[in-house]
């Protein structure tokens, strides 16, 4: 089983790239869609969450607004909040890898913003770095509408550098241009992972 590591910044264009990757088989890792697991009305990380930030859980349920402004507002706050919540993400990783492997799925793609400030990618046994030129992500990311320009900054300044990703990953695939070409950069790597595989069977 091949396990790829994909990551990039706030706006990048990993969505694309992973539904792309599960277009051509791979099956998918969500850590966001993990991360909302867990903070949902009786998650496991809510009440961990309540005791960090009381003002962001109200009636049992997450005042995501009201945690994303006392995270980006310190610095401190983030890092305990990542404290909380990787551990359980890496937990619910190794749970997804153990079904994987169980199905026999050939390939599957770890889909985790920071693969490598969690240290995930040690998991992986190679990785995608998506990137996009920065106006473009921050367009991406206003145009959403629930952040002004001021949070988006903030957030993209306490991610990993986007030139320090690309250079730590094994694949770099770009999403500024147009969809068509980020789809053969896709292709492209899932055509090298299969052809590894095929040679690995011989």
């Amino acid at each position: 089983m091949s396990i790829i590591g994909l990551t990039g910044g706030i706006g990048m264009g990993k969505t694309t790239v992973g539904a792309m990757l599960r277009r051509l088989g791979a099956w998918i890792f969500d850590a966001d869609a993990v991360v909302h697991r867990l903070q949902a009305p009786g998650g496991r990380a809510l009440p961990a969450i309540r005791r960090l930030v009381p003002d962001a859980v109200r009636d049992g349920r997450l005042d995501r607004v009201a945690l994303r402004r006392a995270v980006v507002a310190d610095p401190a706050l983030f890092r305990a909040l990542e404290a909380i919540i990787h551990p359980m993400v890496f937990d619910e990783c190794r749970r997804f890898l153990r079904a994987a492997r169980r199905a026999h799925r050939p390939m599957v793609v770890l889909d985790i913003p920071l693969l490598y400030e969690a240290g995930m990618d040690r998991l992986c046994d190679r990785v995608i770095a998506v990137s996009a030129p920065c106006a473009v992500q921050r367009a991406r990311v206003l145009a959403r509408g629930h952040m002004t320009p001021a949070q988006v900054d903030a957030i993209i300044a306490r991610q990993m550098d986007d030139r320090q990703r690309r250079a730590r990953a094994d694949h770099v695939i770009y999403t500024g241009l147009s969809r068509a070409l980020t789809w053969r950069q896709v292709h492209a790597v899932v055509a090298l992972v299969r052809r590894e595989q095929e040679r690995g069977r011989r």
